[in-house]
């Protein structure tokens, strides 16, 4: 099964989706995959959504499960900065690993060392709690 974040990016590349999507899309995955070192495929997606629209995402705490519900903000993603975005997308598609069927397998990105791991989870639990 090909991840919703591949296919989101593969539909803004080839003009199918708008920018919407593909932040949702980006954040979710990149705020979900936390300190496990999976998400950093998408940092350079990330410091671009960040740059152009500070705050586009939102992170809602959730009442049914420890973590985040990651939501888009009120206002859209800027115009301006699509071809950043869309430059960032096409980056990120091309060295995606082809056989892995989009996953962001641990093995092409290490995982952090434990110490750093295990401080990243105190500090989720800080927010979770």
């Amino acid at each position: 099964m090909s991840s919703p974040v591949r296919n989101a990016l593969a539909d803004y590349v080839a003009g199918r989706s708008d920018a919407t999507r593909v932040v949702q899309a980006v954040a979710e995955a990149f705020y979900r995959e936390g300190g496990s070192g999976k998400g950093e495929a998408l940092i350079s997606l990330m410091d671009v959504i960040e740059r152009a629209a500070p705050g586009v995402v939102e992170l809602a705490r959730t009442q049914s499960a420890p973590g985040f519900r990651v939501g888009l903000a009120e206002r859209r993603f800027p115009r301006e900065y699509e071809n950043d975005l869309r430059r960032a997308a096409e980056a990120v598609l091309a060295s995606w690993p082809a056989d892995t069927g989009g996953s962001l397998s641990p093995s092409r990105f290490p995982l952090p060392p434990s110490l750093f791991r295990r401080f990243l989870t105190a500090i989720q639990r800080l927010f979770i709690s």
